[in-house]
């Protein structure tokens, strides 16, 4: 998930380092679901982790705060695949302090499973500003349970499953829930292992934040950890295990993979280094979680390197079960963005007014490419159910 209002370069690229809510100003809601969509709903209320193949899903750019979802938007990028999306990625901003109802529901009818980045973050979504009134603190502190609790309302109330990345990449260095904004690698004294005080702000914040949803009955939510591939800065303190809140509070574990997204960039990695790494780090975490690829994709800069090629092998590498059992979603960050300069970081100045274009039709051989990927019937384009309990 990237702030489309200012896309900056603050995001390094890693292979170097080696409902609806009380708002006056929204549209009206859909109307209510029937007695027998309720029914239906609630009997596809659990989704199956495929033993075999893997769901593919796609952000199908969804507009500057990534919650523009439509039916025509979904259907134009299947058409243009080829094939079905099992789950369909938005973005919900604290900031708006609505529950995006409408799109659930445009997803959920679709036959698709909903993928929310659900952020603490408030206007105008800039990376590299810090915490605002949404911080890690404030969310312990209670003072936004009401929100959190309307949320789980709403929720509870579309019965489906939603799956939820909350607070993502937050061993980045860009978002305002960012571990290094909260004391970072500054260690906690008498802690055995040691603790430092950024991640376990973070993890104290995801436990309050799941701990009211749950209470509230909305155990149609699936939490997604997630992390970005490689650490930022690549310190210790700030690996994926010191954030993790514990089985108990996760139900998948994803990260974000993104090969070269700026002009900027000097080099060219493959995809392998970008997934191995921060595959084997999820793994290690937790022995059963699946793993999915939350965000993934890149840039179309031929100066550099092969976007098809790129493509080509990151469905490969994917579909390689022997040595990666336990991916089981991967979903394309569809977009095209125009660059500006961020005040946090001088190296943005340079791409600003530049364009950055991950859509898988950036170019003839990219389309090709992820055409002939998706393909793959271990590729899954329709999630998978099991039945409720009664």
């Amino acid at each position: 998930m990237k702030s489309a209002r200012t896309k900056s370069a603050l995001r390094i690229f890693p292979a170097l380092l080696l409902i609806a809510l009380p708002c006056c100003d929204r549209a009206p809601l859909p109307q209510q679901p029937s007695p027998a969509e309720i029914e239906e709903q609630a009997q596809r209320s659990l989704l199956a982790v495929p033993e075999h193949g893997i769901y593919t899903g796609a952000f199908a750019d969804f507009g500057d705060n990534e919650d523009e979802v439509t039916l025509e938007k979904i259907e134009a990028f299947e058409t243009m695949v080829g094939k079905h999306q099992a789950i369909v990625a938005s973005s919900s901003y604290w900031g708006e302090q609505t529950f995006p109802k409408a799109n659930l529901r445009i997803i959920a009818r679709h036959g698709s499973v909903p993928l929310i980045f659900w952020s603490p973050w408030d206007r105008p979504y800039d990376e590299g500003r810090g915490p605002d009134k949404y911080s890690l603190t404030s969310i312990i502190a209670g003072a936004h349970d009401s929100y959190i609790d309307r949320w789980a309302d709403g929720a509870k109330e579309h019965a489906a499953p939603i799956m939820v990345s909350f607070c993502n990449e937050m061993n980045g260095a860009w978002f305002p829930w960012s571990g290094m904004h909260y004391g970072g690698g500054k260690e906690i004294p008498g802690t055995e292992p040691q603790r430092y005080e950024g991640p376990e702000l973070f993890k104290k914040a995801w436990r309050h934040v799941v701990d009211r949803v749950r209470a509230r009955g909305a155990g149609n939510v699936l939490w997604v950890f997630h992390t970005m591939d490689y650490s930022m800065p690549n310190d210790s303190w700030n690996m994926a295990a010191e954030y993790y809140p514990g089985p108990k509070y996760v139900d998948w574990m994803g990260f974000s993979l993104y090969g070269v997204q700026f002009t900027s960039d000097t080099s060219w990695a493959p995809f392998f280094p970008l997934f191995d790494w921060p595959y084997t780090e999820l793994a290690l975490l937790d022995p059963k979680k699946p793993i999915m690829l939350c965000e993934w994709g890149v840039g179309e800069f031929p100066k550099l390197g092969d976007k098809g090629g790129w493509i080509r092998d990151g469905f490969q590498f994917m579909a390689d079960e022997k040595k990666y059992p336990r991916i089981k979603a991967a979903v394309y960050w569809h977009e095209r963005w125009q660059n500006s300069a961020n005040e946090a970081d001088e190296s943005s100045k340079e791409n600003a007014g530049k364009y950055s274009d991950l859509r898988v039709n950036s170019s003839p051989g990219a389309l090709d490419a992820y055409r002939r990927g998706v393909a793959s019937p271990f590729f899954l384009g329709e999630p998978r159910w099991l039945p409720k309990p009664r």
